[in-house]
């Protein structure tokens, strides 16, 4: 029954490994700037486009840098925390097979007797879908 408590945890440990691999191997103010600097984007993709590419193409290089920079390594370890913070609210009771409350923290996570599990952990293992393990049960 908590396989899904199983493997949303380990998805969270492979975000937090990926984010800190990449924040080992590069410096905090190599993120700066990308997404902060408005004004200076809007500058640097209404300049020419180099080397004969298109406008359009250069708007979407200076696109995909700012994603990647405001998805900085800081931001996807807070995320992973605040998942699993989300997560701990649904770990199973002692009393797993009492239909009364069979969550340890059922007032945290608004548990009503419907079915295990709640949308709310459904909700957390959507973005995972294409990840080995994940069950088309767990679709909301």
């Amino acid at each position: 029954m908590d396989g899904l408590v199983k493997w949303l945890g380990a998805q969270f440990d492979e975000d937090e490994r990926i984010a800190r691999a990449v924040s080992e191997r590069l410096s905090d103010d190599q993120w700066d700037g990308a997404g902060d600097d408005r004004e200076g984007e809007r500058a640097r993709a209404s300049r020419p486009a180099p080397h004969g590419a298109s406008r359009e193409r250069a708007s979407a290089a200076q696109d995909l840098a700012t994603f990647v920079a405001a998805f900085d390594p800081a931001r996807v370890l807070r995320e992973v925390d605040a998942k699993r913070r989300v997560l701990g609210r649904h770990l199973l009771s002692p009393a797993e097979g009492d239909p009364e409350r069979p969550w340890s923290a059922a007032d945290a996570c608004q548990y009503d007797g419907e079915p295990w599990p709640c949308p709310d952990l459904l909700d957390l293992a959507l973005p995972y879908e294409d990840r080995p393990g994940y069950r088309e049960e767990w679709r909301p």
